[in-house]
């Protein structure tokens, strides 16, 4: 799981960056023949048939059957790289694991500045049936400014847009708030990469006073770099280094002692030395007498379980588990020639794992021990916990954990990862021979607790829609409303 999620969260904006049509592009990708994509496909089935714990855990395999035989001859004479991703991105999609994900190869990767651009000028936010702009790379652009309602591109409304590029975008069983958040975070990128360019796009938007109108705007080409000239500063505090501001981006801690409250960001549960970070939060914590705890975990995409459990043990008021089960199919490679890095998992699954009379490999640690919680440092006043759709893998896990203790609110959308469950621990990748995508190949099925409901994501105790209003406005409703909920609660406890 901390291989995926350190690559996917790095990755994420640079793969995105790179949809574009190649039949308009600056520069053209090369064309590939159907037959040797087909090979690519099948090939891939083999592998994930072999290894994938998951393959039908959502979706039948008559289903998944019949959706790779309908794509696998409807494959064009020819296709481009992305092209040909687009087209197997939709029987990835179906497995219906966020896990296992599509990437583009490593050449295409190499040379992104020639395929990025030009491209829709706008960033939008999408959820349910609405886009909002939240960036115009067009600044002067006095029509659509952040906050505008969007009500069709090209005559595609919210519906029909999200129903083609949803085909492209992974996520765990139905946890649709997932797809959401990935498209709103490239959604010029996505845009590009199904529909290609075009030279004017036609926009229908609504107006300050709810009226319906129309304009055209051109394609976004990136301007040509510039040497910014050096302003002297001579009063202006040190600047931070770099790693500073690197472990700032990953994790940061604000203590409020006026309030009582402590606010902690976490993007990731992989790197930024959280350990010790976690150690230091929570013994100031307790020195400052902090009677409110939120964590915000709206931008974290998972990373390292271990992380996951230390931070865990600062909160919870019971011995846990991470799973009831933990399983692999198999932790033989027969195609390790084209996985990688294949023997490094191959030595983990057969140290750590457990062969079981089925022939299933099963991560007993994890499925066996209980941790306790730290009794030093320990925090037990009023937790809030901030989700949305890109809260995944990890971070889902952690707050899995503590759903429905009496001190912790769940306070935002539905999370990205899914809540009974998920595939993940180890993720190697593929490379498919011909077309050199790479596919992302969880090892293992974990089933957080077999009693939950199985399907989607984790869903909040307090659900806070987006808001067209408060994009406008730069407005952190999920956070206001959490302000909201200590100052109720610091006034019962004032008149008690």
């Amino acid at each position: 799981m901390a291989h995926f999620m350190k690559l996917f969260s790095c990755l994420l904006f640079v793969f995105c960056s790179l949809f574009t049509n190649a039949q308009q592009n600056n520069k053209q990708l090369p064309k590939m023949s159907a037959s040797i994509l087909r090979d690519d496909m099948t090939l891939l089935k083999k592998i994930l048939e072999a290894n994938h714990p998951s393959l039908y855990w959502h979706t039948s395999k008559e289903k998944m059957d019949l959706i790779f035989d309908s794509l696998y001859h409807s494959v064009p004479d020819s296709l481009d790289e992305i092209g040909f991703r687009n087209h197997l991105a939709v029987w990835i999609s179906s497995i219906k694991c966020g896990h296992t994900v599509s990437l583009f190869s490593k050449f295409l990767i190499k040379n992104i500045n020639q395929y990025r651009y030009p491209k829709l000028p706008l960033q939008l936010k999408v959820w349910g049936d609405t886009m909002v702009v939240i960036g115009n790379a067009f600044q002067k652009d006095s029509l659509l400014k952040r906050g505008t309602i969007i009500q069709s591109i090209n005559g595609k409304n919210t519906a029909a847009i999200t129903a083609d590029l949803f085909k492209l975008i992974s996520t765990d069983g139905n946890a649709i708030n997932h797809k959401y958040q990935v498209l709103s975070n490239n959604f010029s990128d996505w845009y590009k990469q199904y529909y290609g360019v075009d030279s004017t796009y036609r926009i229908q938007y609504f107006d300050s006073s709810g009226g319906l109108q129309e304009t055209i705007i051109h394609n976004f080409e990136l301007p040509k770099k510039t040497s910014p000239k050096s302003v002297a500063t001579p009063n202006a505090a040190q600047p931070l280094s770099k790693r500073a501001l690197l472990q700032l981006s990953r994790r940061s801690l604000q203590i409020d002692t006026s309030n009582a409250t402590a606010y902690m960001r976490l993007t990731t549960f992989s790197k930024g030395s959280l350990k010790k970070f976690f150690r230091r939060s929570f013994r100031s914590i307790e020195k400052f007498n902090i009677s409110h705890l939120i964590i915000d975990l709206r931008e974290n995409g998972g990373g390292k379980v271990d992380n996951c459990i230390n931070l865990t043990k600062y909160l919870i008021k019971h011995p846990f588990k991470v799973g009831d089960t933990v399983v692999a199919t198999s932790r033989k490679f027969e195609y390790s020639r084209y996985i990688s890095p294949s023997f490094i998992y191959w030595i983990a699954m057969n140290f750590s794992g457990s062969k079981a009379a089925d022939g299933s490999i099963h991560y007993r640690r994890y499925e066996r021990h209980y941790f306790k919680p730290k009794a030093k440092h320990h925090f037990n006043g009023s937790l809030y916990l901030l989700q949305g759709g890109y809260t995944f893998s990890a971070a889902t896990m952690f707050i899995a954990s503590l759903k429905g203790q009496e001190n912790v609110q769940l306070v935002g959308e539905e999370t990205g990862g899914g809540y009974y469950g998920n595939s993940a621990m180890h993720i190697p990748l593929i490379e498919l021979p011909n077309s050199k995508l790479r596919v992302s190949l969880p090892m293992y099925r974990l089933v957080m607790d077999k009693n939950r409901p199985k399907g989607n994501g984790i869903i909040p105790d307090i659900f806070i829609p987006p808001s067209s209003i408060a994009i406008k406005g730069g407005i952190d409703k999920k956070m206001a409303v959490v302000n909201d909920l200590i100052k109720i609660e610091k006034e019962k406890s004032f008149h008690l």
